[in-house]
């Protein structure tokens, strides 16, 4: 076949290239032969009524998102409960223009049946504020459990009227679940994948036909370097990324002491009184303990074997740590955020110092406590 044929993806025009699966425009060599010719993604939503996820950086990205200010439009965003402040698309708010926005929170899953989620949905609101991100509602899901869903596709449908629907949210949030949810809810999929027909876009979104003549737009997902989840092997995800409900870990410490996460974080307590601290992160994820002033050396000496996941040979791959202080306010309720990991909360009511050590890039915040 000459290479002209093959150029764009018939369903959604993105460039077709047979190397990357996880990239756009992703077709296998043999569905070369197939007309039309169209990617993977487009051949999954057509077919199987489901999109998968692909990926894209941030310039792109926001590039993007522009064009969906110009548009008249619903807007979902959907973020990752246990990497809220590093899955939440921060400038948001200048892309979207007036544009409503549904803010979905998927892997409620992973919090406590007990979860008082009035408050959560507070907090949420108040964190969406505190990021400049304004939103009509705050919708809680569970990807996994098929939880929320109805109330979304209600709010949807509230906040539709005659516009299209786009879903933009980081890598590994449940994107593509939800989009598939959309897509058997709202498309019967008969018809052929569109083309956009705005003008001068440069198709890297997915536009699934609705039975009114309106889209779903499937938008890549934004890949975050600032989350730890990005900067590890594949294998270490399952220690990283938890599958289940959350059993908080909680240290009772003395200042001078430190935590170890595997070899992939520690937080050493410097100064303050006796208190608890309290660990959420993957069940999976093993937390050494030990005293401040031989941290270091057990560093040096252990990480890769006793200080595990990563092995010795996959540490080599990830950028050396830097030290984050950070000052624990008196009468705070305050989680301390690392985003791929998870988050401590600071239990002591007299306030702390202390430090974060992780891998170059990797975001710690402070915030007020979520739990």
């Amino acid at each position: 076949m000459g290479n002209e044929t093959i150029q764009q993806c018939s369903g959604c025009g993105v460039k077709l290239q047979t190397d990357k699966p996880a990239e756009l425009g992703y077709l296998p060599q043999q569905a070369l032969e197939r007309t039309p010719v169209i990617c993977q993604r487009c051949f999954r939503i057509k077919n199987y009524n489901e999109a998968m996820s692909v990926t894209m950086n941030n310039d792109d990205f926001l590039r993007m998102l522009s064009r969906i200010g110009q548009e008249d439009a619903v807007v979902i965003h959907i973020v990752d409960l246990f990497d809220f402040d590093g899955s939440l698309i921060s400038g948001l708010q200048r892309f979207v223009g007036n544009n409503p926005v549904l803010l979905v929170v998927n892997k409620i899953d992973l919090l406590p049946k007990s979860t008082n989620w009035n408050r959560l949905t507070n907090w949420v609101q108040r964190q969406a504020k505190e990021h400049g991100i304004r939103i009509v509602d705050v919708i809680l899901v569970s990807a996994k459990r098929n939880l929320g869903f109805e109330r979304l596709l209600d709010q949807v449908g509230n906040y539709r009227g005659n516009r299209d629907v786009y879903v933009v949210g980081a890598t590994n949030v449940g994107k593509s679940t939800l989009i598939n949810r959309l897509i058997n809810d709202y498309s019967d999929m008969e018809r052929e994948l569109t083309t956009s027909r705005y003008p001068g876009t440069t198709l890297d979104m997915v536009n699934i036909p609705l039975d009114d003549g309106k889209h779903i737009v499937d938008t890549p997902g934004i890949v975050y370097s600032h989350r730890l989840t990005e900067l590890v092997a594949r294998e270490d995800l399952g220690t990283l990324l938890p599958d289940k409900e959350l059993k908080p870990k909680v240290y009772q410490l003395n200042d001078g002491q430190t935590l170890f996460f595997g070899a992939f974080a520690r937080m050493d307590f410097v100064e303050g009184e006796r208190q608890s601290f309290t660990c959420y992160v993957s069940n999976a994820m093993p937390i050494h303990r030990t005293k401040l002033d031989r941290a270091d050396e057990l560093y040096e000496q252990h990480a890769g074997d006793m200080l595990a996941p990563p092995t010795k040979e996959r540490l080599a791959d990830i950028p050396a740590w830097t030290k984050h202080q950070l000052r624990i306010n008196r009468g705070s309720a305050t989680d301390v955020f690392v985003s791929g990991l998870g988050w401590i909360r600071c239990n002591g009511k007299e306030g702390a110092i202390i430090n974060i050590h992780v891998p170059k890039g990797v975001k710690v915040i402070t915030r007020p406590a979520l739990i």
